[in-house]
């Protein structure tokens, strides 16, 4: 389903601020994803993202950001792949989160879909969508990049808060390969 199913109110609103470049703002999905927007929650709420950069920007694809030297737990895949009921399609704005090939390595990293892309449903998490701010991520795909597409000049992420509408979230659950 395209993410515009599941804005609602009552979600928790993320505000991401871009250095020099705007405020992406978005909705996270509990219903679609709940381990993979705890664990969001959790790291913005520790200001881990605070700092970090886009350090993964190819245009007609994504922007992707969260990587830093913090360890933090691994989640389980929340996508079909995977045994998990997710029907969000990477559509232009959804929000997923970044992984290995190993499907329960889900840890920090995040992306933000500049573009429409099927391949990916079904095999990465999304929980999310962009409500405001898609024109930030135009602007961030659009910063020349390396061989790598790492923007040759740093994308910041200045803060990232989030308003979670008076409820609480519980913590991550981490994937134990030994359970």
């Amino acid at each position: 389903m395209d993410y515009q199913t599941y804005l609602n109110p009552e979600n928790p609103v993320v505000t991401m601020k871009i250095k020099d470049l705007g405020t992406i703002t978005l909705e996270l999905f509990y219903d679609v994803a709940p381990n993979s927007v705890c664990n969001f929650i959790q790291l913005i709420e520790k200001k881990y993202y605070d700092g970090l950069v886009f350090h993964r920007v190819i245009p007609g694809f994504m922007i992707q950001g969260g990587w830093g030297d913090a360890k933090s737990c691994e989640i389980k895949g929340e996508f079909k792949q995977n045994g998990v009921n997710n029907p969000l399609k990477h559509t232009r704005g959804v929000l997923s989160m970044a992984r290995t090939n190993e499907p329960n390595s889900a840890t920090s990293q995040f992306f933000i879909m500049h573009q429409n892309s099927s391949h990916l449903d079904g095999a990465y998490a999304g929980f999310g969508g962009v409500t405001s701010g898609i024109e930030v991520v135009d602007k961030i795909v659009a910063s020349p990049r390396d061989y790598r597409d790492r923007p040759y000049t740093d994308v910041v992420i200045e803060s990232i808060t989030v308003d979670k509408k008076n409820k609480s979230y519980p913590a991550p659950v981490c994937y134990s390969k030994n359970l």
